[in-house]
């Protein structure tokens, strides 16, 4: 006897890149609550998933407005970091000797912790949500840099003699040769830099502790630790979860919707 064939939707990448981790999540969340059940396993040491989602639920109010302060910061703080890092990209490809000079200190900025930063960063700036926008861009810039710098410089020999020979400017040969080139690079940089962009958030709203009407999730997940209201830290900690897997997924959908027609890195995917 056969087993029934399945759905021909199932088939199709775009659904089984939903349905299998979904999958995989049901199963996790399943096994916690188990877990949790078995184990009489007490809410102030590990909260069961039920009573996460409904802390989520009553809690909204106060964990959506530190949501919307935590986003904020991380979309200007992404948005900073890709901005001045195609900038330097730009800088770098010019000259050899300029990227040689100064990348060492794009790598400094990246191997720095950043917990070590932001307390000077904070005191020096007054604006608290400026301060932790260029923390968050400190933590998010290097990956724009490499990737943009890495993609700008691979250009196929034979093209770039080609524009040679025509005798292109170097601004024809960078708007028409080097940045479609660079493009897959760049949104690889761009979904590597919109998480660490929300991870820079986080650890400057720890280190700056802003309470009030400006805290956002890191700061609920400090107040929740002090009042050992362990459901609500791991509200907090699904939501910024949720966020950072958003944040790819958007940049993933970018990346299709601009080199899904032409580049083999996404038209590949779609056929397979």
């Amino acid at each position: 006897m056969s087993r029934p064939a399945a759905p021909a939707w199932l088939h199709r990448p775009q659904v089984q890149r939903v349905v299998y981790p979904a999958l995989v999540g049901v199963f996790l969340l399943a096994l916690w609550q188990g877990l949790v059940t078995g184990l009489e396993l007490p809410p102030y040491l590990v909260p069961s998933p039920v009573l996460m989602f409904k802390t989520l639920v009553n809690d909204a109010p106060t964990l959506g407005l530190a949501l919307w302060v935590t986003v904020k910061v991380t979309l200007l703080a992404f948005v900073l970091a890709t901005v001045v890092g195609v900038l330097i990209s730009f800088v770098f490809v010019q000259s050899q000797r300029i990227e040689t000079a100064l990348f060492p200190y794009a790598v400094l900025l990246q191997v720095t912790p950043i917990v070590a930063v932001a307390p000077l960063i904070i005191i020096w700036v007054r604006d608290a949500t400026l301060s932790m926008v260029i923390c968050a861009a400190l933590v998010a810039l290097f990956p724009i840099i490499s990737n943009t710098t890495l993609g700008l410089r691979s250009v196929e020999p034979d093209l770039q003699a080609y524009f040679q020979l025509n005798r292109a400017t170097r601004w024809q040969s960078l708007v028409r040769l080097r940045i479609p080139s660079a493009l897959p690079y760049f949104f690889g940089g761009l979904r590597i830099s919109s998480g660490l962009a929300l991870i820079g958030a986080v650890v400057a709203e720890f280190v700056a502790g802003t309470g009030g009407a400006g805290a956002g999730l890191a700061y609920q997940i400090l107040q929740a630790g002090f009042q050992l209201n362990i459901p609500r830290m791991f509200a907090a900690l699904l939501l910024i979860s949720f966020t950072g897997v958003a944040l790819f997924a958007l940049m993933s959908w970018l990346s299709r919707w601009a080199l899904g027609g032409w580049h083999a890195s996404e038209t590949s995917r779609e056929g397979g």
